[in-house]
């Protein structure tokens, strides 16, 4: 049973035929990706994936051989930059600006994001708007491994106080439809900042602040395997995820 892609099927509010009509294929052939766990042909998975508002990867992630998939995987690594500070600031505009499906941060505090663009909120609540999927991931001031960051980070409280400043920031997009702002308590080893399909990764370096890290450009490639594994780092931290203003758990998807 292909279960994602059976979600992402109701996500749209279509049925399987109705998608099947939509990319010109039997309605049977829908049925058995879905119940017997096919994989469609590349052009029929790129069209699925199109319609569904998808990633391939996502809805088919072993559709593509071992070695063909290692190889896809690693051109997905766009650029190395060896610190944080090194990432042109073009690039955090562009990739949160030309967003049209999901925005995620997953970070301890981030704040430089907001700090260091002023238009930033108002982006998110005007992306929001127009259907995009917007998840902030924070962690909670008052947890273990955040005082363990301080520590390795050699800040001590700092990382806490962080935290505690970039909250104003979110608090403003309380109540706005489609925006997920939530604490986790998860010992992170990478910060993640993904748009649709790019993606900036943040390493997480013992006794090293983040600004002067290393940070990974990724593009999501069909077949790779790579910013898959940061994705599916992403939801399985959403998804314990506990957000602030209601207290309700996270889900699988920003």
């Amino acid at each position: 049973m292909n279960e994602r892609l059976r979600s992402a099927i109701h996500a749209q509010g279509i049925t399987p035929a109705e998608l099947a009509a939509k990319i010109g294929v039997d309605p049977k052939s829908v049925e058995r990706w879905i119940t017997k766990g096919r994989n469609p042909y590349a052009k029929t998975r790129a069209a699925v994936a199109l319609a569904l508002q998808q990633s391939e990867n996502y809805l088919w992630p072993d559709a593509l051989p071992e070695q063909k998939a290692k190889i896809v995987s690693e051109s997905e690594l766009v650029h190395t930059y060896p610190k944080r500070n090194d990432v042109p600031a073009e690039l955090w505009s562009r990739i949160f600006r030309q967003a049209t499906r999901h925005i995620g941060v997953l970070a301890y505090a981030g704040l430089f994001l907001p700090e260091g663009d002023s238009g930033l909120v108002p982006l998110l609540k005007a992306k929001a708007a127009e259907g995009v999927k917007v998840s902030i991931l924070l962690g909670n001031p008052d947890s273990a491994a955040v005082a363990l960051r301080g520590e390795e980070e050699g800040v001590g409280e700092g990382m806490r106080r962080r935290i505690e400043a970039v909250l104003p920031f979110y608090q403003q997009l309380e109540g706005t439809p489609g925006i997920w702002v939530g604490f986790h308590e998860t010992t992170l080893y990478n910060s993640i900042y993904w748009c649709d399909s790019e993606m900036l990764v943040n390493t997480h370096v013992l006794g090293c602040y983040a600004s002067h890290a290393p940070v990974m450009h990724l593009k999501e490639l069909p077949g790779g395997g790579m910013f898959r594994t940061f994705t599916e780092c992403f939801e399985r931290v959403q998804a314990n995820s506990v957000n602030i203003w209601t207290g309700q758990q996270g889900t699988m998807r920003p």
